[in-house]
């Protein structure tokens, strides 16, 4: 009879698993991983593994989960602190969300080559509907406050927070293919600027917000990740 494992357990084991699935997905993309792969680096059976997952897809969508927890770690902390004004909400996400990067600077580039492979098309629009369901709600609890303040003046309230979480995952996957190409020449780094100043301006249309209010990546972040000095 096999044995009944506590909820505690239960989870350890889960969460061994997806974080193999994770190296997997960052080192030889989804599409490539296997089940077996798995396996063989966990020491575990096809039963065990079927225990916890019943398909690929389904420790996919886990996976994806998991990686949407970490996400939210970040903000919620920030939307919920009622001290705070919306727009030095919104400043603080920001910088949250660009020190995490920063921290794990040489991890992430060694990633970047293989999660922008065609091998994880799927998990990274995964990754894309997830944030837009989770994440996207936060971004608009700030907005709304702002708007209680006086402070912003979306043009359409009710989409202001998708739209702005939409263009700061499209201005991080330009720089993070400009990172992996290795953009190091006076123009490339010129044309990065402008790319930031292009987002940050559009950013501040959508929230209605005066110009030059937001600074999406600041100059330290920017440094660390292209080398400027």
């Amino acid at each position: 009879m096999a044995r009944i494992l506590k909820k505690d357990e239960y989870e350890a084991k889960r969460n061994e698993i997806l974080s193999a699935a994770q190296k997997f997905v960052y080192t030889k993309g989804y599409e490539k991983m296997s089940i077996q792969d798995i396996l063989n680096e966990l020491g575990i059976s096809k039963g065990t593994f079927f225990h916890y997952f019943k398909s690929k897809q389904a420790m996919l969508d886990a996976l994806v989960e998991r990686f949407m927890d970490q996400g939210e770690e970040q903000i919620i902390p920030i939307v919920k602190d009622e001290s705070l004004p919306a727009i030095e909400k919104l400043k603080k996400y920001f910088t949250a969300a660009g020190n995490w990067k920063v921290k794990q600077k040489d991890y992430l580039i060694s990633l970047m080559r293989v999660w922008y492979s065609d091998d994880n098309a799927i998990i990274r629009q995964k990754m894309l509907n997830h944030s837009i369901e989770r994440i996207s709600p936060l971004l608009s609890s700030i907005i709304f406050q702002g708007i209680q303040e006086g402070t912003f003046k979306p043009s359409f309230p009710e989409q202001a927070g998708e739209v702005t979480l939409s263009l700061i995952q499209s201005l991080w996957d330009r720089l993070s293919l400009m990172i992996i190409n290795d953009a190091q020449d006076k123009d490339c780094i010129d044309q990065m600027k402008n790319i930031l100043a292009a987002y940050t301006d559009s950013i501040e249309k959508v929230l209605g917000i005066p110009e030059s209010t937001l600074r999406i990546i600041n100059d330290e972040t920017m440094n660390q990740w292209f080398n400027l000095k």
